[in-house]
């Protein structure tokens, strides 16, 4: 390990452990806020801006992406992203013991899995001597980002809909929606686009040693405004999800779909070194697959519960009008 990644990979942890607690806290102030409505998205935004609890928690968020932009700017993707990714061992354990949540058994199997997934990604990248790319082409930059943000947006919102009307009053009560998994994978591309628009932007700043010219190329970069762009949709879309379903469901598969996706797309967009031998590059395949099975898995799995939860519904319905009509 270099002199550099005895830095880095610090730099990593603490951005992994300052980013999921602040998952944490959110969920703990989402909890007790109306539910939220992303159609109706300034009305949103204002309710969150309104909850201290809320803002302490997404100012912890905040600090741990920070630091995943600091340690960008001198680590490959293929060490920092695994590294980050291992926050996702963290979130089951904290959400049992903060949040009360429990898991079905094949529930906590599949996100045992994604841990598995992250540990396997993150064993590929030991002792990888590459360096970090700055530079990517313009053309195929635009050919991954545009239809990964417009499957991330579908995926995500096409989860959520409906919701809005569907849970006007259930703010007294827990709210664990079905659509977890989808809404986590969804946001975790809108998450993976904004990883490459910092890793881009980390190139620039790493080719300007002045302030001036640094903060001039960034603010008429593109990237800036993808960046943001990305964040804030994909904000959005997250908190909704989080407050109406798991974290402990929501936040790894977010976590782990974005992190898989930039290692395979900032791997080639970068001209980073894909892991060297074939054991490694048996690991990073089998960590890819691993997180695309669970994904699918407990995304099933949460479709099989929102299903059972709507015939449950309309069994309660239909009892009381079939205690009419034999009357």
């Amino acid at each position: 390990m270099s002199a550099v990644s005895y830095a880095g990979v610090p730099l990593a942890l603490l951005a992994a452990a300052a980013y999921n607690l602040g998952l944490i806290a959110e969920k703990r102030a989402l909890d007790r806020m109306p539910a939220l409505d992303v159609r109706r998205a300034p009305r949103m935004v204002a309710g969150l801006l309104g909850s201290r609890a809320w803002l302490a928690g997404f100012a912890l968020m905040l600090a741990g992406l920070a630091c995943q932009a600091v340690v960008l700017t001198f680590e490959p993707v293929t060490v920092v992203q695994p590294v980050l990714a291992c926050g996702v061992v963290l979130v089951p354990v904290l959400s049992r013991l903060l949040l009360r949540e429990r898991l079905g058994g094949g529930e906590a199997c599949w996100v045992a899995a994604l841990a598995a997934a992250v540990l396997l990604l993150a064993a590929s990248a030991a002792g990888a001597g590459a360096q970090a790319g700055h530079r990517a082409s313009p053309g195929p930059m635009a050919a991954v980002i545009v239809p990964s943000v417009l499957a991330g947006a579908a995926l995500a919102a096409g989860s959520l809909r409906g919701r809005g009307a569907g849970q006007a009053g259930a703010a007294a009560g827990p709210r664990h929606g079905g659509g977890g998994a989808v809404t986590g994978a969804g946001t975790g591309l809108l998450y993976g686009v904004a990883a490459l628009a910092v890793k881009a932007l980390s190139g620039i700043l790493a080719g300007h040693r002045a302030a001036a010219g640094a903060a001039a190329a960034v603010a008429a970069s593109p990237y800036l405004y993808l960046l943001g762009g990305c964040l804030a949709a994909g904000m959005l879309l997250f908190q909704a999800g989080l407050q109406a379903s798991r974290a402990s469901v929501i936040v790894p598969v977010s976590a782990v779909t974005g992190s898989a996706y930039v290692i395979v797309t900032a791997t080639w967009l970068f001209h980073e070194h894909l892991p060297a031998g074939p054991a490694r590059l048996g690991l990073r395949a089998a960590g890819i697959a691993l997180a695309a099975l669970a994904v699918i898995a407990l995304s099933r799995q949460a479709a099989d519960r929102a299903s059972g939860t709507a015939s449950g519904d309309a069994g309660m319905a239909a009892g009381p009008l079939a205690d009419v009509r034999r009357r």
